[in-house]
This record gives C-alpha cells, sequence and structure tokens, in this order.
C-alpha cells in the first residue's frame, strides 16, 4: 500500500489561513506550506480575526457549554457521601473517588488506576501484587454533555430510550425508575461490580456473590448502606415520599450522577468568555492555536460546546497495561469493538472531551501520554510516532508491559490521521489554545470532598 501523502498543518497569516487548510479539514488535498516567523499576523487581538475564530467554531458546533439543570441539594449531598465512601467498596479499601481525585483533575495521576487492595493514592498508590485496572481513570468534567460512557461506549441510551449497559435486563425499570440523568445515572451502577475495581475477589459478602447476580450486589450495597442511620435519613430527603426501605441502588447511583453533573460542570474558561464576545479573553499566541485546530482536522471530532463528537476513533495509541483479555497475547484492549463485534472498531475508543483538558493528565485509553503537548504532537505523522513509542518515560511497572502490535493498530487507524503533519510552532500553538479550555474554577476542587462520611471510613482526597 503506498504511504499516503503528508499534508503539512503549519502556522497560519491572517490572509491565507483558511484557504490553506481547508483541504486539511475535509479531504486529504496536500496543502502548501505557508509563511512563518516574521510574516505572521502581529494583530491577533484584531476584531477581524476574533469573528474569523468565532465563526470556524460555529462551523464545527462549537458554542458555548449550557450548564446542566440546578440538582436539589439534598440529592447532591447523598451523590457526595456515595462517591467519596469506601462502603460501596467490597473490603472497604476504596471509593468511587480514589480513582477521581479532586487533586488531580477528577483522575489519579496515573497512567492506569490501582483498584481495590492497593494503598495510598494518586500516582503513589500501589498495590502488592502490581495489579491495575485496564483503562485510563477518565475526567469527570461536565457529563452532563457527554454520552455514551466509558472509553468503549458501552453505557448509554438507545433511541427508543432503552438503556444498553453490560448488565443488559439487570438494569430494569424498576432501576431506571430512579434516573434523571439519563445514561449518566447507570454509569455508577458498574465500578461496584468489578472486582479489580472495588468489589474484590474475596473476603467481603459481595464477593461471594456469582459475576452474573449484578442485582444481588447491589441488593447486599444498599443493605449496607441500610445500616446507618445517617444514611437512610439522607435518602429519604433527596427522594421526598419515598422509603428507604422502597429504594434500590439505582437511587444510590443517580444520586452519585447528580452529584458529579452539579460540582463538576464548569463553563467559563477564557474559551467561553470569548465565545461571549470577550476579544481580549486569549492571548495571541491561544487565538492562532485556535484558528490552527479549528481548520485543522483536530475538530472534526473534537466538536461541540464539550469538544468532543462522543464517537470512537483509532488514534495510534500504543497498548499497554494488562488489557481486557483480547488478542494472543491476552493483554490486548480491542476498545469499541468489544462491544459492536465490528473488526473496524477495533482499537478506537470515545473522543475524549477538552474541557479542563490541561488538568487530566495523563492521556489515552491507557494513558500512555503524561505531557499535554506530547499528545498533540502524536497526532503528526502518528503512524511514525506508534512504531518509535519509548516506554521508558512511563512508571516501572509498565514499561514491560509494552505491546509491539503497532502494525495492527495502524490496519484500523481513522484515515482522518492520514498524512497529517504539524510543525513545531503549531504544537506549541495548540497546546496553548487547550490551556484555554481551563475554567479557573476547576483547578482547585479541594471543596467537592466531604469532611467525613456516614460510614465513618477515611475518605480519599481530603
Amino acid at each position: 500500500m503506498p504511504t499516503p501523502a503528508r499534508t503539512r498543518v503549519l502556522p497560519l497569516t491572517l490572509g491565507i489561513g483558511i484557504a490553506l487548510l481547508v483541504g486539511c479539514a475535509n479531504d486529504d488535498t496536500p496543502t502548501a506550506p505557508v509563511a512563518t516567523g516574521a510574516s505572521r499576523v502581529s494583530d491577533m487581538h484584531s476584531a477581524a480575526v476574533a469573528q474569523e475564530i468565532r465563526s470556524l467554531a460555529a462551523g464545527r458546533g462549537i458554542g458555548p457549554l449550557e450548564r446542566p439543570a440546578p440538582v436539589r441539594p439534598e440529592l447532591v449531598r447523598l451523590g457526595q457521601a456515595l462517591a467519596f465512601d469506601k462502603i460501596l467498596s467490597g473490603n472497604l479499601d476504596i471509593s468511587c473517588m480514589t480513582c477521581h481525585l479532586p487533586a488531580f483533575g477528577t483522575g489519579d495521576g496515573r497512567s492506569l488506576s490501582i483498584g481495590q487492595g492497593g494503598t495510598g493514592i494518586g500516582p503513589t498508590r500501589t498495590h502488592p501484587t502490581g495489579a491495575f485496572i485496564p483503562r485510563n481513570a477518565p475526567p469527570a468534567f461536565n457529563l452532563s454533555a457527554l454520552e455514551p460512557f466509558f472509553w468503549d461506549g458501552r453505557v448509554v441510551v438507545d433511541e427508543q430510550g432503552h438503556f444498553l449497559t453490560p448488565a443488559r435486563q439487570r438494569v430494569n425499570p424498576r432501576i431506571t425508575r430512579a434516573f434523571e440523568f439519563g445514561a449518566l445515572s447507570a454509569l455508577p451502577l458498574f465500578p461496584v461490580l468489578s472486582r479489580e475495581e472495588m468489589r474484590a475477589e474475596s473476603g467481603n459478602e459481595l464477593a461471594k456473590v456469582s459475576d452474573k447476580q449484578a442485582q444481588q450486589v447491589w441488593h447486599l450495597l444498599m443493605e449496607r448502606l441500610g445500616r446507618f442511620r445517617e444514611y437512610r435519613r439522607m435518602f429519604e430527603a433527596a427522594y421526598p415520599g419515598t422509603r428507604y426501605a422502597e429504594m434500590n441502588f439505582g437511587h444510590a447511583s443517580n444520586a452519585i450522577s447528580g452529584f458529579l453533573v452539579d460540582r463538576l460542570a464548569f463553563n467559563d474558561s477564557p474559551w467561553d468568555r470569548f465565545l461571549a464576545g470577550d476579544d481580549d479573553a486569549l492571548s495571541e499566541v491561544q487565538l492562532r492555536g485556535a484558528r490552527n485546530f479549528l481548520t485543522a482536522r483536530c475538530s472534526i471530532c473534537h466538536n461541540g460546546p464539550a469538544l468532543t463528537d462522543n464517537l470512537f476513533h483509532n488514534v495510534a495509541v500504543a497498548q499497554l497495561g494488562p488489557g481486557k483479555g483480547d488478542g494472543a497475547s491476552a493483554t490486548d484492549d480491542f476498545g469499541r469493538m468489544r462491544e459492536t463485534g465490528r473488526p473496524e472498531d477495533r482499537y478506537a475508543f470515545r473522543t475524549p472531551p477538552l474541557r479542563n483538558v490541561e488538568l487530566t493528565a495523563p492521556y489515552g485509553h491507557d494513558g500512555a501520554f503524561s505531557d499535554l503537548r506530547e499528545f498533540i504532537a502524536h497526532y503528526s505523522e502518528s503512524d511514525l510516532k506508534l512504531h518509535a513509542f519509548d516506554a521508558s518515560a512511563l512508571e516501572p511497572a509498565l514499561q514491560g508491559t509494552l505491546l509491539r502490535n503497532f502494525d495492527d493498530i495502524l490496519a484500523t487507524r481513522d484515515p482522518l490521521l492520514d498524512g497529517v503533519v504539524f510543525d513545531d510552532v503549531t504544537i506549541d500553538e495548540v497546546t496553548e489554545f487547550m490551556k484555554a479550555l481551563t475554567d479557573p474554577a476547576a483547578r482547585d476542587l479541594s471543596a467537592i470532598a466531604p469532611a467525613a462520611v456516614p460510614s465513618g471510613l477515611p475518605v480519599d482526597g481530603r
């Protein structure tokens, strides 16, 4: 197969920027190099440039991110307690938020999380057997703007309003009647079922339940919670008119989702202020980065208010870690194909949203990139970058897990990446634009962690 032509995506000048890069955004026509350095536009804050960038953004559906509707405080308080309480784990040693820490942009600062049985938090967390969760902990910002959920999209509501989840018919109307936030309300149902994440293999009553009996696990969790008067009171305050005895774990899952929706919605970044009409909200380099981003192929997938198409793409990220049991090595991860069965979906993962992306390293479905600029640079000649991937930057326990299945990954790489080349200046400028997507209020999330939880167990993230 002949090598596709390399499309040069270079710094732009005002008069010819759109014409030069429209080919990169919409087809594979190579573009000619453009002038750099002294020929760059000096007055990037002109009204004409600002309007041009806003028009480009509108063309990709990249508009303001609306805040979700207010969530009643009683539901938020219940969800906050449940999210941080280790009572939801089999051996009382991990909470939902242990892998979504406030101090690490609602991640854990790790390529791959360490689940139940581990000690410590964040990058210093360790496991006695060296066990890792197969995928990176995704950030929890602005979840009301996302769907489907998980890297492979295994939780979603279809066009008929049916909940499609790994638990299939076990997520029944009795459970979904409690849901107020669509597919997001179902998301917290699943980490508590995972033995490697929260439930454990042994040592507790949850672990004794068959993996096929999800409802029994959820029932036992409600029994646990019900032993605490404070939890019973909080549930009944969050769901007025419903007695605790009439509730199920759908009510707990919905509450956690309500907390995430309410407390982790951020839409006041410099980019938001720029979209609202403030021509001075972005620096000159950020404006150049915005235009590069919007006229290159980046914005084909990273579009909409949250800067994600909520679809799945193979962007040639190296596979590392324990994997999901796929391939000859059983340490591969076929991504979206695991859900669809379609060979063309192999190694495709959900497009991550970009709001607050500066705060959410490492990047990629398995956290292969610890640096934002490095990840942006990966999209330039990604085929060559994949073959040259250097595992020495990973933590020692993961360095030896790199799969050299590069040609297999490239066989289904998204054609949008064919021939794309960015120069170093463009990469720098796009990286600076990514920083303009950070809401200042998201930089310090310490207030979202409760001082204590009803179980009395220690709270990670304080």
